[in-house]
C-alpha cells in the first residue's frame, strides 16, 4: 500500500486544506434534518380565539347556533405572548410584618434599647450573643443590628432605608452580599468553621463591615467552636459576629466569654394580644376580642408562632370574620360550657356531673391532657380569683366580664384552700400522664381525687375540709342562726327541786320539753366501785286488765331507803346554765351542731349501731379546749357508746366531715343513774307486763324480797291509768318495744 500513495498527488490537497478559508454557515431557516415536521393547522375562517368582538350568539344566548365551527389550538408563540398568570399568594403574616427597625419591635425594650444607645456612642462590640426562646426576634434584631451598622448614615440607631445596603437587608429586599447568614445546624463542623475562618479576612464588597450571623450556635461542634476561637478573640476590624442561640449553656464559656450576651424573653399576653389586634385591623378582618387570648395562649408568648396562627384563622375566617367557637375548635381548647359544667360539679360534690363531664370529652374526641391542661388553667385563674378579687378588672387576669362573673361564682362554692389542692391533684396527674396509654382512666382518677379531701391526711387535705366546712355551717359571717336541734340544751334545762316526804301527782311532760330535774348532791368519782345497794321495793301501779305496765317519766328521782346514788358527770356549761363563749377562730358547739347531721352521716357510713346511738340518744353539749361533751338520754346508752370502739369512729367522723380532731367526753343528760329506775309495784292479784331492756346490765340487781304492804316511795311520782308507759318511753328515749312478759305473782 506504500506503494500505491503517491505524495505529489495527495500534497496539492493537503496544501489546500490548510490555506482554504472556510466559508461562513448561516443557520438554516425552517426545520432541520432531524426534526419533525409541524402539523399544519387548517385555514381558520372564522375569528380567532382571542378576538375582541363576537359575531355569533354568546354562551348563554337564547338562541342556538346553527353549527358551531372548530375553533384549533393557540400556537406556541401566541400562547407564549399571552400567557395565564395566577394571582401571586400573599406573604406570611410573619414575613410581611417582620421589623425593619429597633423601634418595632415588640416586647424586648430590655435589648433594643441598649443596642440603640451603643449606636449612637459608638460603642459597638465585636460579637454578639442573642439568646431567648424560638420566635422571639433573635435573628431579626441581628439583621436589623446589621442594617444600622452598614447604613451609609451609620452607624446609627434608625437606618435611613433608602440606601442600597438598607433596601437590601429591608423586609423582602434580596440581601446583602457583605451580610452572611449561616445555619449552624447544617454547618457546625470543623470544615465549615475552617471555612469560614479562611473568609472572614477578606475586606468586605460594598458595606462598611462584613457581618456574619451564625443562626442555631448551640448546633455547633466543640471542634467547631475551637476552630473559631481565635478568630472572635482577634477579629479583623471589618468583621462582626452575631450568635442566635435558643440554648446558650452550650455556647463553650470561651465564646460567651468573647460576647456581649443579649437574653431575649417571650413577649407578654398584654402586648402581644394588642399587637395581634392592631394587626386585624390593618388586614380588615373582624376577629372576636375573646378569640384573641386564645391565639396569644397558643403562641405561648412567640410572635412568629402567634401570627402564624393568626393568619391561619384569617385564611379560614368567613364573611362575619373570626369567632370565639371557631378559634376554640380548630385550636382545640376545651369550650367553656365544659369547664363550667365540671367545676360546678366539684363544688357541689357531684360525682355524678364530674365522670359525665368526662364522658362528654371522651366523646367529643377532646384530647384528655389537653382536656387537663385547660382544666389546671381554670383552677389556677380561680386561685387568683380568690386570692385578689379585683384581678380580672386591674389585668391580672385578661377575660371578658361575663367569663369574670361566671369565675366569681365557682370561687364562691369552693374555697381558697379546696382550690389549691384541685389545682396540684391536676398538676401532678399531668405529669404522671405522659407517655401513659390510658388517659382516660388517670383522667378520672384525678377527678375522684379533687372529689374526696379526705383522701389527702396532710395539710393541703385539711384545709379543703375546712373550706367545706366554711361553706355548710357558715363560719365566714353570714349572720344566719343556727337551725334548732331536736334535743333540748342541756344548759336550758331548768333546775327544780322537789319537796321531800310527799309525793307529786303531775303529767308527764312532753316529749319536746326539758325533764325535771333535782338539785346535784355531793358528786362522787365514776371511777370507785358502787356502793354495795340496800334491798329496795318495787312500787306497783294500779292499772286496767290487758294494758301495758306504766312507768314513771324520766327524769324522776329514783326509789330506795336511805339510799346514796352517784351523781352523774354533767358538763361545765350545764352547770352554770350558760356555755362560755368560745375564744375567736375555735369551733364552738352552736356551729358544730349545725354540721351534725352530716357528721350522722359520716357515722351511719361506718358503723350502723354507733349512728343508732348518737341520733337517737345524744346530743351536743358544748366544745371547749379541744373536747367535744355528748349528752346521752341514759347511763345505758353512755355506757354502750363508750364501748365497742364507738368513740374512735365518732372521731374519725369529725375530722372526715370538719377536719378537726376534738376528744370525746360522754356525759348523761340529767340525773338519770347508771342503775336502772324500779318500776312500780302492783296490788296482789292483777296480772302485770314488763318490757325487757335491750342491753345487758354489767351486774344483776340483787333479788327484791316480795314486801308486806306496798310501799311507795315519797319522791316518786303517782301514774293513772290514763297514761300510756309505751308512749312515753317511745317519746323520751326512743325505746322500741321488743317482748312482754308476764310478771310473777309476789
Amino acid at each position: 500500500m506504500d506503494e500505491d500513495y503517491d505524495e505529489d498527488e495527495y500534497g496539492a490537497l493537503d496544501e489546500g486544506y490548510g490555506s482554504a478559508e472556510l466559508p461562513d454557515f448561516q443557520p438554516m431557516e425552517g426545520p432541520g434534518l432531524f426534526d419533525e415536521p409541524e402539523p399544519v393547522a387548517p385555514e381558520q375562517t372564522g375569528p380567532g380565539l382571542y378576538a375582541p368582538e363576537q359575531t355569533g350568539p354568546g354562551l348563554f344566548a337564547d338562541d342556538e347556533p346553527t353549527e358551531p365551527e372548530p375553533v384549533t389550538a393557540p400556537s406556541a408563540r401566541s400562547a407564549a405572548a399571552a400567557p395565564a398568570r395566577a394571582p401571586e399568594a400573599p406573604l406570611a403574616l410573619y414575613r410581611r410584618y417582620r421589623p425593619d427597625t429597633f423601634a418595632e419591635v415588640i416586647g424586648q425594650d430590655h435589648v433594643t434599647v441598649p443596642l440603640q444607645r451603643a449606636l449612637t456612642n459608638n460603642r459597638v462590640n465585636h460579637a454578639y450573643l442573642f439568646s431567648g426562646p424560638r420566635g422571639c426576634g433573635k435573628t431579626t434584631s441581628a439583621r436589623i443590628l446589621a442594617r444600622c451598622l452598614n447604613c451609609e448614615q451609620g452607624p446609627t440607631p434608625k437606618p435611613c432605608g433608602v440606601c442600597q445596603s438598607c433596601l437590601d437587608l429591608a423586609r423582602g429586599g434580596p440581601g446583602s452580599i457583605d451580610v452572611i447568614e449561616i445555619d449552624a445546624a447544617s454547618h457546625g463542623g470543623v470544615d465549615d468553621a475552617r471555612d469560614l475562618r479562611e473568609r472572614a479576612y477578606f475586606a468586605p464588597v460594598a458595606s462598611r463591615y462584613k457581618i456574619y450571623i451564625i443562626d442555631e450556635a448551640h448546633m455547633v461542634t466543640p471542634q467547631g467552636f475551637n476552630a473559631l476561637l481565635k478568630l472572635v478573640e482577634e477579629p479583623p476590624p471589618h468583621t462582626k459576629f452575631i450568635f442566635a442561640t435558643t440554648e446558650p449553656e452550650k455556647v463553650i464559656g470561651t465564646i460567651r466569654s468573647r460576647t456581649h450576651h443579649y437574653p431575649f424573653r417571650l413577649v407578654p399576653p398584654k402586648v402581644l394580644g394588642d399587637y395581634l389586634e392592631h394587626l386585624c385591623e390593618v388586614e380588615g378582618v373582624v376577629v372576636e376580642h375573646s378569640a384573641i387570648p386564645l391565639v396569644v395562649r397558643a403562641g405561648a408568648g412567640s410572635v412568629r408562632d402567634s401570627l402564624s396562627v393568626l393568619d391561619q384563622l384569617l385564611g379560614g375566617a368567613g364573611e362575619d370574620g373570626v369567632s370565639h367557637g371557631q378559634a376554640a375548635a380548630l385550636l382545640g381548647y376545651t369550650p367553656d360550657a365544659l369547664l363550667d359544667e365540671i367545676m360546678d360539679a366539684f363544688a357541689a360534690g357531684d360525682a355524678a356531673g364530674v365522670f359525665r363531664s368526662v364522658d362528654k370529652v371522651i366523646e367529643v374526641g377532646q384530647d384528655p391532657r389537653r382536656f387537663a391542661e385547660d382544666l389546671l388553667r381554670r383552677l389556677r385563674d380561680l386561685v387568683i380569683l380568690a386570692a385578689v378579687p379585683e384581678a380580672a378588672t386591674n389585668g391580672i387576669l385578661d377575660i371578658a366580664a361575663d367569663q369574670a362573673q361566671r369565675l366569681q361564682t365557682q370561687v364562691a362554692g369552693m374555697g381558697a384552700g379546696e382550690l389549691t389542692r384541685a389545682a396540684e391533684v391536676i398538676a401532678t396527674g399531668l405529669t404522671e400522664m405522659r407517655g401513659t396509654t390510658a388517659p382516660r382512666l388517670h383522667l378520672e382518677l384525678m377527678c375522684s381525687r379533687v372529689l374526696l379531701p379526705g383522701a389527702d391526711t396532710d395539710e393541703r387535705g385539711l384545709h379543703a375540709r375546712m373550706d367545706r366546712l366554711e361553706r355548710r355551717v357558715g363560719m365566714m359571717g353570714d349572720g344566719q342562726p343556727a337551725p334548732a336541734s331536736q334535743w333540748p340544751d342541756i344548759a336550758a334545762a331548768p333546775t327544780q327541786a322537789k319537796p321531800a316526804g310527799k309525793a307529786e301527782h303531775s303529767s308527764p311532760p312532753p316529749p319536746t320539753a326539758a325533764a325535771p330535774r333535782r338539785e346535784p348532791a355531793a358528786p362522787e368519782s365514776r371511777q370507785q366501785p358502787p356502793a354495795p345497794e340496800a334491798p329496795r321495793e318495787a312500787v306497783q301501779e294500779q292499772r286496767a286488765p290487758g294494758q301495758a305496765p306504766r312507768q314513771r317519766p324520766a327524769g324522776a328521782p329514783p326509789v330506795g331507803r336511805g339510799q346514796e346514788m352517784p351523781e352523774p358527770a354533767v358538763a361545765p356549761s350545764a352547770q352554770h346554765g350558760t356555755r362560755p363563749s368560745a375564744p375567736s377562730g375555735q369551733l364552738t358547739a352552736a356551729e358544730l351542731r349545725r354540721v351534725w347531721p352530716n357528721v350522722l352521716d359520716e357515722v351511719k357510713r361506718r358503723r350502723r349501731f354507733t349512728h343508732m346511738l348518737l341520733s337517737q340518744h345524744a346530743q351536743v353539749v358544748d366544745v371547749a379546749d379541744g373536747a367535744l361533751t355528748l349528752g346521752f338520754s341514759g347511763p345505758g346508752p353512755r355506757e354502750n357508746f363508750g364501748q365497742g370502739g364507738s368513740v374512735d369512729i365518732l372521731a374519725d367522723s369529725l375530722i372526715e366531715v370538719i377536719g378537726v380532731e376534738l376528744r370525746i367526753n360522754p356525759v348523761v343528760s340529767g340525773d338519770t343513774p347508771d342503775e336502772p329506775a324500779p318500776r312500780a309495784q302492783r296490788p296482789s292479784g292483777t296480772p302485770a307486763a314488763t318490757v325487757e331492756r335491750p342491753e345487758p346490765r354489767p351486774e344483776p340487781a340483787p333479788p327484791v324480797p316480795p314486801p308486806t304492804e306496798p310501799e311507795v316511795s315519797a319522791d316518786d311520782e303517782v301514774l293513772d291509768a290514763t297514761h300510756n308507759a309505751e308512749e312515753l318511753l317511745s317519746n323520751t328515749f326512743a325505746a322500741e318495744l321488743i317482748s312482754v312478759r308476764e310478771a310473777e305473782e309476789r
